[in-house]
């Protein structure tokens, strides 16, 4: 397979210094695609949806690699993880924001922070959720229009996350673990008076006890389940039963507990729920528009699988903090692009996908012919650039001998 500096006929040390190097205002033009995707997609209907994504890597220098879960692989393997957050509208969805997971390893040591190019303002400890909470903020700030933020169980189980959504007074659906535990009463938290022994103690006790999630979907009865019609997919209407209920969240630290939807799903059929997920929607929304706002974080696993297979998301070679955006912002111009043809030639061509847009692309974009000549000098290209990395990797451990 042709890489990118060579089917474009250029050095793959310009395409560095590009991503690396160059005057490139890659913070506006971020901010760019994001005002673009917001005019094509955002409204009070759309979803900002937050996931992450795992890339596997070799070696040591790649800018926050460590051994980490990679959903895509199933196991934990050494890799880079992404924080990334999308813009939804139905089917449509567009990358909008990205941020890169540093784990606490690469914190702890500032020579290979150096190494890796990664600015002082990003060598300090951040969680996925406070990296998916920036993401938020960004998008606030660019004047994204959205009605909901849409998380996966990986960010719902932080109980700080989902407040810091609900305290910037913006809606939420998230997923959350099966032992996630709720009230079904307001807990009232309060401390208790003081028995005239020791100290008087200060920590909030709750009136009542707590359940987890799945206790509870395990004691409704049959009759409790709703059958829900989401949407229409390729194979035809997409349904699913659900349980419904409004319940407390307490987090031990506050002095209210929060009323927040409940709801559980299962594939109509199955004996078992799929997904247990909360939500602080207005009380009066209805049980079809909750099961449509937490359908649709569907979208942006399929805005992945996309962005790497058809726009080489997973495909750089940069090492470098600053390298690893750009490329993303890259990916980004690249899928709205794509995202606006799609929107150009629904009527035309409703079932129009971004795999059908490449494949176009590629065929009728100019491109260097592979004749016997063109791809014996690209081996040859190949093969000094790896001689001359051979030779510097044997300098570089006679040096330190």
């Amino acid at each position: 397979m042709l890489r990118m500096s060579e089917i474009v006929e250029s050095d793959s040390q310009a395409m560095q210094h590009m991503l690396c190097s160059a005057r490139v205002d890659w913070e506006g033009l971020s901010t760019e695609v994001a005002r673009e995707a917001n005019r094509m997609l955002g409204g009070k209907d759309s979803a900002l949806i937050i996931d992450e994504s795992a890339f596997a890597k070799k070696g040591r220098a790649s800018a926050g690699v460590a051994r980490l879960w990679n959903g895509r692989l199933g196991k934990i393997e050494n890799s880079q993880v992404g924080v990334f957050s999308a813009l939804s509208r139905g089917r449509q969805v567009a990358l909008v924001g990205s941020r890169l997971y540093l784990p606490n390893r690469w914190v702890e040591d500032p020579a290979r922070c150096q190494r890796a190019r990664i600015p002082e303002s990003a060598r300090v400890a951040r969680s996925k959720c406070d990296l998916a909470l920036e993401l938020v903020d960004e998008a606030c700030q660019q004047g994204i229009e959205f009605g909901y933020v849409a998380v996966d169980a990986g960010y719902g189980k932080d109980p700080a996350f989902l407040r810091g959504l609900e305290d910037r007074g913006l809606c939420f659906v998230a997923d959350v673990h099966r032992s996630q535990r709720i009230y079904l009463a307001d807990p009232k938290p309060y401390c208790p008076p003081s028995t005239g022994r020791g100290r008087p103690t200060r920590k909030l006790i709750a009136q009542c006890s707590p359940l987890c999630v799945s206790q509870w979907a395990a004691s409704r009865s049959p009759g409790n389940w709703k059958t829900v019609t989401i949407r229409a997919g390729e194979k035809g209407r997409i349904r699913a039963e659900y349980l419904h209920a409004h319940v407390w969240l307490w987090d031990h630290k506050e002095n209210q507990a929060r009323q927040w939807h409940l709801l559980v799903r299962r594939e109509c059929g199955a004996s078992q729920p799929s997904h247990y997920f909360l939500s602080n929607a207005d009380p009066e929304i209805s049980l079809y528009r909750l099961a449509q706002m937490h359908a649709s974080r569907f979208f942006i696993e399929h805005a992945f699988r996309e962005a790497k297979s058809e726009l080489a998301m997973a495909d750089y070679q940069v090492r470098r903090w600053d390298g690893w955006h750009h490329h993303m912002a890259l990916v980004m111009i690249a899928m709205l692009f794509l995202v606006r043809e799609r929107q150009r030639l629904k009527d035309k061509a409703p079932l129009l996908s971004l795999a059908d847009l490449v494949l176009a692309l590629r065929e009728l974009l100019p491109r260097p012919e592979p004749t016997p000549d063109y791809i014996a000098e690209i081996v040859q290209h190949r093969h000094r650039r790896r001689k001359n990395a051979l030779k510097s990797r044997l300098n570089r451990a006679v040096h330190e001998i």
